[in-house]
């Protein structure tokens, strides 16, 4: 990496969708694991 290269630092836009794919991805996780527990009970 040299001295004049810019921030690795993503636009705010970008950052906020980073952020959204994570909340997305860690609801999707919990929602597939409640699945899996109640068709384990049904």
């Amino acid at each position: 990496m040299l001295w004049s290269d810019p921030e690795n630092e993503p636009p705010e836009d970008l950052r906020q969708a980073q952020v959204m794919m994570r909340r997305l991805s860690v609801f999707l996780a919990l929602a597939m694991v409640l699945a899996m527990i109640v068709t384990g009970l049904g």
